[in-house]
């Protein structure tokens, strides 16, 4: 019910991503004979509210969120830098995985900047998200992975552009109207940590949740919502600014902000010093 209502009161313009995100998770918690863990690729551009939403999944199972020694954030660019260390880092994320699921099955992984890592590493991985009962001893059925990525954005962008074009809400977009192109999209992208995948492959992701682009109506619900958790009233001119500061996308149509919400707070500062 927390999830529910966080992603309800917090997260704008992601009716797909509310909708899908609490289906599996309460699913996969409720669930007391899992045969896999649960594995969930969010995708979309910056700033559209994937940390946001990992960080609420967090909070909805864990009573210190990210900070709980049962939750784990690999971050590609920190952890996993050199592309002549992959063999090494293969070893460190099995070894690692297997001591915290062994200390607690209910672990949640979160892996960053997917688009970022070098190929083929995730794959090493693999073992962890398949449909055995046990390895060496230990069960992975009740761990949680979850992948961040800005690799099939594109892809998103496109299918909310069609609708957009023709005339239908955002809100008509079905998760069968994207799922199946974005995930052949990340798995045949040369700049994602997915491309030629085993993961996908083998179909152990079980959603790739798409995160569309924000219109100007979203970031200035984010800034409303910014405001009000600093403790001032909404001032709607400032709301408006801030949201004219933004820069859009396609250059002529100008309908999605091409940060999503990310430099709110930076600007939120600049107005209320």
């Amino acid at each position: 019910a927390a999830l529910q209502e966080n992603l309800d009161k917090k997260l704008f313009g992601q009716h797909l991503v509310s909708k899908v995100v609490v289906k599996a998770v309460r699913g996969f918690l409720n669930n007391t004979n899992a045969k896999k863990p649960l594995a969930l690729s969010l995708h979309g551009w910056t700033g559209t509210g994937k940390n946001f939403v990992s960080k609420i999944v967090a909070e909805s199972i864990y009573k210190k969120g990210l900070q709980s020694k049962y939750v784990h954030q690999f971050v590609a660019t920190l952890h996993f830098p050199h592309a002549h260390s992959i063999n090494l880092y293969k070893d460190q994320l099995q070894s690692w995985i297997r001591g915290n699921v062994s200390t607690c099955p209910r672990s949640l992984f979160i892996f960053d900047e997917m688009d970022k890592m070098h190929a083929g590493l995730i794959d090493s991985i693999k073992p962890f998200l398949d449909y055995y009962e046990l390895l060496d001893g230990v069960s992975y059925r009740q761990a949680i992975f979850i992948f961040l990525s800005n690799a099939g954005a594109e892809k998103i962008t496109e299918v909310a552009l069609d609708f957009w074009r023709n005339g239908r809400a955002r809100e008509e977009i079905q998760l069968t109207d994207i799922q199946n192109a974005l995930s052949v999209s990340v798995f045949n992208n040369k700049n994602s940590g997915f491309w030629h995948s085993t993961l996908i492959d083998k179909n152990l992701i079980d959603y790739f949740i798409p995160f569309l682009p924000l219109e100007y109506k979203h970031v200035k619900m984010c800034v409303r919502v910014e405001v009000e958790s600093r403790g001032y009233a909404v001032d709607e001119d400032i709301v408006s600014r801030i949201a004219d500061e933004m820069t859009y996308f396609p250059r002529e149509e100008r309908i999605y902000s091409d940060k999503g919400c990310k430099t709110v707070d930076a600007k939120l500062d600049y107005y209320y010093d």
